[in-house]
């Protein structure tokens, strides 16, 4: 039997699930490669999460009320469910040593090296798919493979045109507050993993996935990029309101709340007017009316909301058929029934939320500590 023949070693599974049976090994850290190994562990896989000896960075990544002598913090907890920890000196022989016997056994490589820097480690797809041809490599840097800067999401977000965009427009240029740049970017490699792991059940080849987080980000920016590329037009900070429909987006005071509209027809606007007893106005008919006459639009709608209760005025809203929601923040959040159901906790105080949001839910083991699983995963290997 052969390295690429052997089969996965046995280990602490996430449960039963479509991908049962895969081994992913993961040499991430942070959040996009990771996102990658947890939506891997959700659907069934076994991942394996290498670690350096001091572990993954965001293990220190410590909320200012959090104890930090827990190796398990919130950040960490976010994208590190139902993996084994293993920690392996990758810069030793004996690192490099177990793993490539971990490889040998992968389906999948999920790594997020400086550009460079994983040849040196024996974790480049040109080495690790030479052994092994089966091997799927997923790799994700900053700026691409020419570029040996470290990819961090603020500084991406700020080049990729994300940080430019947001915020008001009499206000300073402004960062998401999710690493948005990071999930995107994650989000590519799982569609481009998958699509690798069929093509090679049709032609026995695996494949080395590459993507940056410059280039998700600008995959990302849709109707913002095409307004430029298409109609010349430099997008600019709106705040929340939208290019090109309206109302939508803005968000509106009531008398108990912030509610924000999206009007994506002409029949919704009329359903809206009908709600709030508007007379009809034939600068507001069409969308394109409403688009090009936006301040008096707002000047319209802002008092007709104030004074209303906004219970009352979501519901009557949906009864008719008009798209708005409350601003709601976080706590408020997982008060939804379609929200708590994607909560992990763990009894320990560790808790998160699942990267996979489609049914069915499957259990997952807790967030691993440091290494917890390095003695028995070495001696599957023999080590």
């Amino acid at each position: 039997m052969t390295d690429d023949d052997r089969p996965p070693p046995a280990g602490t599974a996430s449960g039963p699930g479509p991908l049962s049976g895969l081994l992913v090994v993961e040499l991430a850290s942070v959040l996009a490669g990771p996102s990658v190994g947890m939506f891997f562990a959700e659907h069934g896989a076994r991942v394996v999460k290498v670690e350096a000896p001091r572990g993954d960075v965001t293990r220190r990544w410590h909320l200012a009320t959090e104890d930090p002598g827990d190796d398990r913090p919130a950040y960490f907890c976010a994208v590190n469910w139902g993996k084994e920890s293993v920690t392996l000196d990758l810069a030793t022989d004996a690192g490099r040593d177990a793993l490539a016997r971990l490889a040998a056994r992968a389906d999948v490589v999920v790594s997020s090296f400086r550009p460079g820097r994983a040849a040196g480690l024996g974790a480049d797809a040109e080495t690790l798919r030479a052994r092994h041809p089966r091997l799927v490599v997923v790799e994700v840097d900053g700026y691409g493979p020419d570029d040996p800067r470290a990819g961090y999401d603020a500084v991406v977000q700020a080049e990729s045109g994300f940080t430019f965009l947001n915020g008001q427009p009499d206000g300073p240029p402004t960062k998401m507050p999710v690493a948005l740049v990071d999930v995107l970017a994650a989000h590519q490699l799982k569609e481009a993993t998958l699509v690798a792991l069929l093509a090679r059940e049709r032609t026995g080849q695996g494949a080395t996935v590459r993507v940056s987080l410059l280039a998700s980000a600008v995959a990302s920016l849709a109707n913002q990029a095409s307004g430029w590329l298409t109609a010349g037009v430099a997008p600019q900070r709106m705040g929340s309101a939208h290019p090109t429909i309206a109302p939508y987006g803005t968000i509106y005071p009531t008398a108990t709340g912030g509610v924000v509209l999206a009007v994506g027809t002409d029949r919704q606007w009329a359903a809206l007017c009908g709600v709030l007893g508007l007379e009809p106005e034939a600068r507001f008919e069409t969308n394109l009316g409403r688009v090009r006459h936006r301040r008096a639009l707002d000047a319209v709608l802002g008092p007709a909301l104030a004074t209303r209760e906004r219970g009352a005025l979501l519901a009557a809203l949906a009864e008719r058929g008009v798209p708005a929601g409350a601003v709601r923040g976080v706590p408020e959040v997982f008060e939804q029934p379609e929200a708590a159901r994607l909560v992990v906790r763990d009894g320990a105080g560790h808790a998160a939320v699942r990267t996979v949001a489609t049914e069915p839910v499957r259990p997952l083991a807790p967030p691993p500590a440091r290494g917890a699983h390095t003695d028995a995963v070495l001696a599957e290997l023999g080590l």
